[in-house]
């Protein structure tokens, strides 16, 4: 006898991943360093995410 899927009651869907930062929260900028060119260095920092607010989740449209 085949089984019956049951249904899914009280599952809320899992909010979809920003598209930024893939769900982290933070992205990685690149140091730059002088005033006219702004030459890139090799050091980078981390900062929050503007795209989701450092949630992960992507924004509501």
């Amino acid at each position: 006898m085949p089984t019956t899927k049951k249904p899914d009651v009280g599952r809320k869907p899992r909010p979809k991943k920003c598209p930024d930062c893939n769900g982290a929260g933070e992205i990685t900028e690149t140091v730059r360093v002088g005033v006219r060119k702004g030459r890139a260095t090799d050091d980078r920092q981390t900062a929050m995410c503007l795209t989701c607010w450092g949630s992960g989740e992507a924004p509501a449209d």
